[in-house]
C-alpha cells in the first residue's frame, strides 16, 4: 500500500502544474462567448482600450524594476536598519514603500535581520509600507487612477509604516512584544539566504554581462507578470460595467460617512487579486458610485493583507505579532481613506 502511494505521488509530481491565471483569462471570455456573445466584443473592446491606455505606464514600471534588479539596488535597504530607533522606523517605512521586491525575498530578509536582533519597531514599518506600494504599482495606480490616487496610496503605505512602527516603539519600552520571532530563519523560496542584500549597488550595470543578463530575465519575467494579472483585471473591469449594476455599487461603498470606507477596506482581503491588478478594477468600481476613500482603502487593505504578505508575516513572527500587524493594516487602510475622501470632498 505504501509503495502504491509513492507511486502514486510521483506520477502526480511528474504531471505539468496548471497555470490557473491562464486558465482564468481564458474561461472569462470563453463564457462570455458562449452565454452571452454579442457582449463579447464590447467585452474585448472595454479591456483592449484599457490595457492600451496604461501601455506606457506599465512600460515605464517594468523599465525601472528591470533596472533596480540589474543595479543591485536592493542592497540599499539593509541601509534602513542601523542607527537610532525613530531613524530606524522613518527609513524603513519609506524604503518599504518604494522598494521593488517581492514577499519571496522579504522573508529571509526579514528573518535575518530579526536573528541579529533588529528591532521589531523598523520592522513592522517596512512590513506594514512594503506591499502596499513599489515603483510598478505606482506607475499602473497612475495609468489607471490619476496622479492623486497614486501619490495618495504611496503616502498611504509611509503613513502605516510610520505610524506602526512608532506604536511597536512605544509597547517595546513598556515591556511588550519580546522575542518576536517564531522561527529561525529559512531559505527562501526562490533559493535567497538570510542576507540577500550585501553587495553595493552598481548603477551602470550594462558594463557587468552578469547584470545585463539579470536585467533582461527581470525584463521578461515582469512583462509576462504584469501583463497576465493587468489582462485578468480589465477583463474583470469590463465584466463589472456591463453586468454589474451601478445601483449596487453606489449602495453598497457609495455616499458619505465612515461605512463605506470600512466595507471596503474589509472587501480587500478576500478580493484581493494582485497590486498592480486592483487599480483597474477600482476604476469601474468608481465611474459605478464607489467615493475615492473607499477605492483607497479597498487597494491598501488589499495589499496589507494579501497572501504573500500576511504569510511572511505569520512564518515568522508569533500570533500576537501578526495580530498586530493585520490590525494595523486594516485601520491604516481605514484612516488613509477618510483622509484621502475629506480631502478630494474639500477639492
Amino acid at each position: 500500500m505504501t509503495a502504491l502511494v509513492h507511486s502514486l505521488n510521483q506520477s502526480l509530481a511528474r504531471l505539468p502544474k496548471i497555470d490557473w491565471l491562464l486558465v482564468i483569462l481564458l474561461t472569462i471570455p470563453a463564457a462570455v462567448a458562449v452565454l452571452d456573445p454579442e457582449r463579447l466584443g464590447a467585452l474585448l473592446q472595454i479591456a483592449g482600450s484599457a490595457l492600451a491606455q496604461t501601455a506606457i505606464y506599465v512600460a515605464i514600471a517594468i523599465g525601472l524594476l528591470a533596472y533596480l534588479k540589474a543595479t543591485g539596488a536592493d542592497a540599499l535597504v539593509a541601509r534602513a536598519f542601523t542607527g537610532s530607533p525613530l531613524r530606524m522606523i522613518v527609513l524603513a517605512a519609506l524604503v518599504g514603500g518604494l522598494a521593488p521586491f517581492c514577499s519571496c525575498e522579504v522573508i529571509p530578509f526579514i528573518a535575518g535581520l530579526l536573528a541579529l536582533g533588529a528591532p521589531l519597531s523598523a520592522v513592522m514599518a517596512f512590513w506594514l509600507s512594503s506591499p502596499v506600494m513599489d515603483p510598478a504599482q505606482f506607475a499602473i495606480t497612475a495609468g489607471a487612477l490619476g496622479w492623486d490616487y497614486a501619490i495618495a496610496k504611496t503616502l498611504a503605505a509611509v503613513g502605516m509604516g510610520l505610524l506602526g512602527g512608532t506604536l511597536v516603539l512605544a509597547l517595546g519600552r513598556v515591556g511588550a512584544l519580546a522575542d518576536p520571532l517564531k522561527i529561525a530563519p529559512k531559505r527562501s523560496c526562490c533559493g535567497c539566504g538570510s542576507k540577500p542584500y550585501e553587495q553595493a549597488p552598481l548603477w551602470a550595470f550594462w558594463q557587468e554581462e552578469p547584470r545585463r543578463a539579470v536585467f533582461w530575465q527581470t525584463l521578461l519575467e515582469q512583462s509576462l507578470f504584469l501583463l497576465r494579472w493587468l489582462a485578468l483585471a480589465y477583463l474583470l473591469e469590463g465584466l463589472m460595467k456591463l453586468y454589474v449594476p451601478a445601483e449596487l455599487i453606489a449602495g453598497l461603498v457609495g455616499g458619505t460617512g465612515t461605512a463605506p470606507i470600512l466595507i471596503s477596506a474589509l472587501l480587500g482581503i478576500p478580493a484581493y487579486l494582485n497590486g498592480s491588478a486592483a487599480p483597474p478594477m477600482i476604476a469601474a468600481l468608481i465611474e459605478q458610485g464607489m467615493q475615492p476613500g473607499a477605492g483607497i482603502a479597498f487597494m491598501v487593505g488589499g495589499a496589507v493583507s494579501s497572501i504573500p504578505a500576511m504569510a511572511a508575516v505569520w512564518s515568522l513572527v508569533k500570533r500576537e505579532v501578526f495580530a498586530l500587524y493585520l490590525g494595523l493594516g486594516l485601520s491604516g487602510a481605514v484612516l488613509a481613506g477618510l483622509i484621502f475622501q475629506s480631502v478630494i470632498g474639500s477639492q
